[in-house]
């Protein structure tokens, strides 16, 4: 069993004096704030890594800690600047700190950035805390200012150690974390204490007892990019897809809302870069790693599509007058999903459990270090980009036109989703070209979003009435009343001859405006 909060705090280089600042001007008579004492607390905490420091360089931590009023384990994850979400399991009878004793669900939650090298203890700290409360004229607490004297033992094969007293304060109230904080740090200033460089206290550890071992800076550049090129642009966009699909993994698998979602666009968006932009990096390597996102994303759309559709049939079911329902529309939907949807979760976590998906998760790790680029990578991204991007346009019209001619039926719906993928493509491509190409590649990508969006709707129109049909036959053989599936079915017909009207004058609207003109140059 975990826990799960947020923790909103900034580390600061203690004063010479060594005490908790007083914080004149912010407290006191008349200012309606006041530090009292938090009491004192004795930590003892081992962190735990992968021999290359995996978790740590991407900003997490794991420890194992007793004393103090939170003993456990603790899996630490990055969400903004000041920003953790700190995942809290217990210790347990048997847990004496072994690296085998690391809770399995922390674990998991790791996986995506320990891409399932064996964790081990890195470093012990020993910390001394004197705790001061920062509270408002009614006693309300804002805030914690803990005096930490830390000493470090590294559990690595330098057995170094060092020792230092730092400050943290950390918002406690989450909407007024940011003005709290910043009011706190302006006092901070007046008393001349500055901001620590330092991470995480593990970070300081192991940068103190050897310098250099954490790098200072997060942002990474591939090897072989150089500044300016088509290459950097193109890496930097695939960095990023590729940073989110290890961010959300955590989240997927605590089944936490749109995570499936925004993972599987990580996916596709990953995979349409690196088919859009081939003349730029050697398909021999990129084309496998192109074949195992289509799978992932194929494993999570399951997921994700069970979702979309049961909110699709349960919002058409509450639009309509309650005379108009009839039977247990409901229950039948509730239990159909039941089924389906926990199916399809347990597919979600079989791939994330799988070594297919770490395998996948070192070669995207590869990919964006050590990117296999091609002689077009190193020009221009005005010279490069257009061409990818009209290749890419010239594809779409041809599926747009060719689902146009086709006559209504099961061959046009196949054809304009067929279009809708292609759409896609556009559209991401439009994504990684607008840092070099700025707004035509950024009206582009908005048009083309318009045309996704109805092929899109279109689509789940098809899937939603194929759904109604088969719960109306399983109705009509029970014999509840089918009335209501049959509404609804001619409902979603309704809307999509709608999206197919509308989608002649939306996909004129990429083609004019000189967009096409604009991307040649």
């Amino acid at each position: 069993m975990t826990q799960s909060t947020r923790e909103t705090e900034r580390k600061y280089e203690v004063p010479a004096s060594g005490d908790v600042p007083r914080l004149p001007g912010l407290t006191g008579a008349g200012t309606g704030w006041s530090l009292v004492d938090g009491g004192a607390h004795e930590l003892d905490a081992v962190y735990y890594d992968t021999a290359d420091l995996r978790l740590l360089r991407a900003s997490a931590t794991l420890r194992r800690r007793t004393g103090g009023s939170d003993a456990g384990w603790h899996l630490k994850l990055p969400l903004g600047a000041d920003t953790r979400e700190e995942i809290r399991a217990p210790l347990t009878a048997n847990d004496h700190g072994n690296p085998d004793d690391v809770p399995d669900n922390l674990r998991d939650l790791a996986l995506s950035r320990t891409r399932g090298a064996r964790l081990e203890p890195v470093v012990r700290l020993r910390t001394d805390r004197t705790v001061r409360e920062l509270v408002d004229a009614d006693g309300g607490l804002l805030a914690e200012l803990t005096l930490d004297r830390v000493r470090a033992d590294s559990l690595r094969g330098d057995r170094g150690h060092a020792a230092w007293t730092e400050l943290e304060v950390e918002a406690v109230t989450e909407d007024t974390a940011g003005t709290v904080l910043e009011r706190v740090e302006k006092a901070l200033g007046k008393e001349g204490v500055t901001r620590s460089s330092a991470p995480s206290k593990m970070a300081r550890a192991l940068n103190d007892i050897t310098p250099g071992t954490v790098p200072a800076a997060r942002r990474r550049r591939a090897a072989g990019t150089a500044p300016g090129t088509a290459g950097e642009q193109v890496l930097a966009y695939l960095t990023e897809q590729a940073d989110a699909v290890v961010t959300l993994d955590p989240a997927v698998r605590r089944g936490l809302p749109d995570a499936v979602h925004k993972m599987r666009v990580a996916c596709r968006r990953l995979r349409s870069c690196l088919r859009s932009y081939r003349p730029l990096l050697d398909r021999e390597l990129t084309e496998p790693v192109r074949a195992e996102l289509k799978w992932l994303g194929g494993e999570l759309g399951a997921e994700r599509d069970q979702e979309v559709l049961l909110a699709r049939l349960r919002d058409g079911v509450d639009a309509l007058p309650g005379e108009l329902v009839l039977g247990p529309v409901s229950a039948r939907l509730q239990a159909w999903d039941a089924a389906r949807s926990s199916q399809a979760r347990d597919r979600t976590l079989a791939a994330l459990s799988s070594p297919r998906y770490v395998a996948l998760l070192e070669a995207l790790d590869r990919l964006t270090t050590h990117p296999p680029l091609r002689p077009k990578a190193a020009r221009k991204p005005a010279k490069v980009l257009p061409a990818a991007l009209l290749k890419e346009h010239d594809r779409l019209a041809r599926r747009v036109e060719r689902a146009l001619r086709t006559p209504p039926g099961p061959e046009r719906d196949a054809a304009l989703h067929h279009a809708r993928k292609g759409a896609k493509r556009v559209r991401y491509a439009a994504e990684a070209a607008r840092p070099g190409l700025g707004g035509t590649a950024k009206r582009l990508g908005k048009r083309v979003k318009a045309v996704q969006k109805a092929l899109g709707d279109h689509h789940d129109s098809v899937v939603s009435r194929e759904t109604l049909r088969r719960q109306a036959v399983a109705a009509h053989r029970v014999g509840e009343p089918g009335f209501t599936w049959g509404l609804l079915y001619g409902r979603e017909q309704a809307g999509a001859a709608d999206r197919e009207r509308e989608l002649p004058r939306l996909w004129r609207s990429v083609t004019r405006g000189g967009l096409r003109k604009a991307l040649r140059g």
